[in-house]
């Protein structure tokens, strides 16, 4: 199995009475039958055509195909449940944002945010920094591809006390780098108390390659998948999520470029972790999570200086494994309907209140939430490199809000939870539009 990232162009969605469908219809038209689809990115928009990066999986088995099904299954949620608020705090990666594209710099945002909500659902991207994971106490700690299911209503979150949690790493070749692996995942046992099984060392390895695509965003490559597919099939039922330590190819120099960019080269890793997280959760119905190993001790040992703060948290790690470690210890169970409905305690599209997200950032999430009715807070102060405008899409009224900062997302979310219509918060104070109607 080879799991890689394609280019396409379909035609413009925000033209389109229903984006969702008419980016299902054009990305099945522009793909083919033997390509399965396991991200989507709109990179670009203009008034004719949308500029895509979809992420593929390919040499799947049949079995495989089946389980996979396409990530546009979408099933539209009923009437919203009102009796909790729950807010879902996305920073997509591999686009380079100014907030949460470098080492767990979003997590004072989302913690601003999950002091107005029951619940606050958010992915690895958003709080993974390295040794640390001060994700808020009333988080869940969510793999990205599990967030698309569940925005398009076709999977639920049932929260956890605990996870079993596997524990999978390359057979590094230097001892050191595996030994301080182990350790950090021993650590988490004696300090958090994480349920884990043994390490498995696996050899061969998975090989992830980071690469950037055409538009800059941070991609690769994954290879050699069937091995690991194996090792997750065999243990199936012994295990709850499953967190990754793997090396990562890339040219050495990107190791220090990136230290010395002050933050404006977009973290390489983030890109080629993404695909492959999705692809694994996706096939086993896990959460997932992956942390990068060093390729050598010489990189390890590599001094970047003082850098900027955003990429601290990785200057100062060797493992950068902690903070997945401590996110899937009760990152939710994924669970499907049965006849008798969801699980009682399960959240589903229904228990979603609101989406914030970046501006300009148009992925399944963005498309799932415009369907569904969810309404949308997109922040523009979180510069990235995608070339998209939010307000040309068809959007309720009432559903979407541009934003300047995280500050007035915070006042927005507000405002919606005590029903408010946020403007009535803000001056000039407009009058009411008055209309006639009559017969003619």
């Amino acid at each position: 199995m080879k799991i890689h990232e394609k280019d396409i162009r379909i035609p413009a969605l925000c033209a389109s009475d229903d984006p969702l469908a008419a980016a299902t219809d054009s990305v099945a038209d522009a793909l083919g039958p033997n390509c399965i689809a396991n991200r989507f990115v709109v990179t670009k928009s203009d008034p004719d055509f949308c500029h895509c990066e979809v992420g593929l999986i390919e040499d799947a088995s049949d079995a495989q195909r089946e389980k996979l099904g396409s990530i546009f299954d979408f099933r539209q949620r009923g009437p919203e449940n009102r009796s909790s608020f729950n807010a879902a705090f996305l920073v997509p990666t591999g686009i380079g944002s100014t907030i949460g594209g470098h080492a767990g710099d979003a997590t004072p945002a989302a913690r601003v945010i999950a002091t107005l909500c029951d619940r606050v659902l958010l992915h690895p991207n958003v709080v993974n920094a390295s040794d640390l994971n001060e994700m808020p106490e009333n988080a869940l700690y969510v793999e990205g591809s599990v967030l698309s299911r569940l925005f398009m209503g076709t999977i639920g979150l049932q929260p956890v006390r605990a996870n079993r949690v596997l524990t999978v790493m390359d057979n590094h070749p230097e001892p050191q780098l595996r030994d301080s692996t182990i350790n950090t995942v021993n650590a988490a046992r004696a300090v958090f108390g994480l349920t884990t099984g043994p390490t498995v060392l696996l050899d061969p390895p998975v090989r992830l390659s980071a690469t950037y695509t055409a538009s800059g965003r941070a991609s690769g490559m994954v290879e050699g998948v069937d091995h690991l597919c194996r090792l997750l099939e065999e243990r199936a039922g012994t295990y709850d999520a499953v967190a990754f330590a793997t090396m990562i190819d890339l040219p050495v120099q990107y190791h220090t470029e990136y230290f010395e960019s002050d933050g404006e080269m977009i973290n390489p890793w983030g890109g080629v972790e993404a695909i492959f997280t999705h692809a694994v959760s996706s096939l086993f119905d896990v959460p997932t999570a992956h942390a990068p190993i060093d390729e050598s001790l010489e990189i390890a040992r590599m001094s970047v200086g003082q850098v900027d703060p955003r990429m601290a948290a990785e200057a100062i790690s060797l493992t950068y494994f902690q903070c997945v470690l401590k996110g899937l210890r009760q990152s939710p169970r994924i669970v499907h309907p049965t006849a008798q409905g969801w699980p009682k305690d399960a959240i589903t599209a229904e228990d979603i209140s609101c989406l914030v997200i970046p501006d300009k950032c148009i992925g399944l999430p963005t498309l799932a939430a415009l369907k569904q009715g969810i309404t949308v807070i997109a922040v523009r102060e979180n510069e990235n490199i995608l070339e998209n405008d939010l307000t040309h899409m068809p959007w309720a009224p009432g559903q979407f809000f541009q934003v300047d900062n995280y500050w007035e997302a915070a006042g927005v979310i507000a405002a919606l939870r005590q029903g408010l219509d946020p403007y009535s918060a803000r001056r000039p104070f407009a009058k009411a539009a008055l209309e006639v109607y009559g017969q003619k």
